[in-house]
């Protein structure tokens, strides 16, 4: 079956091929489809996960994320019109509904972004943040602690 993060690997294929036209078509197609903005520029690690089918997302086109990142609907990601650059998301991260993650900023790896949280500094590493804007609440966590899915992994 195809989704969001289906029709974007195609598009990233295409783009790959000199295809450039088909992507933006693409790109497009998916904004049409899914009311999700995500180009095919955006670099994205494996197991990346749209919530809700991409509801609402925003992703800038220079984002980049790393492996298991699971965003939920509503969200944006992108430049804050005062610095230049955005987000770098790393592995194994959540970022909760309706987030913020806005100007030159890292989050770290094993991250829980809670909802309607409006990130505007670096994440360290195993942390949890939330707020507007979001501040620090937890350090060294366990990602699986988090994360309903994980608990409950049917294998």
């Amino acid at each position: 079956m195809f989704n969001v993060v289906n029709y974007y690997r195609l598009s990233r294929f295409l783009s790959k091929k000199r295809l450039e036209f088909l992507s933006r078509i693409l790109d497009y197609i998916i904004r049409l489809m899914f009311s999700c903005w995500l180009p095919h520029t955006v670099k994205s690690g494996d197991n990346l996960v749209l919530g809700y089918g991409g509801l609402a997302i925003v992703i800038h086109s220079d984002v980049i994320f790393g492996d298991n990142v699971h965003i939920d609907q509503c969200v944006t990601i992108g430049g804050n019109g005062t610095a230049y650059g955005v987000p770098k998301i790393g592995n194994n991260v959540y970022i909760g509904a309706g987030a913020k993650l806005l100007g030159p900023i890292t989050i770290g790896d094993e991250c829980v972004i809670a909802a309607n949280s409006v990130v505007l500094k670096d994440v360290p590493n195993g942390s949890v943040v939330a707020g507007v804007p979001a501040k620090i609440v937890k350090h060294d966590i366990k990602l699986n602690d988090y994360l309903y899915h994980l608990k409950n992994k049917v294998e």
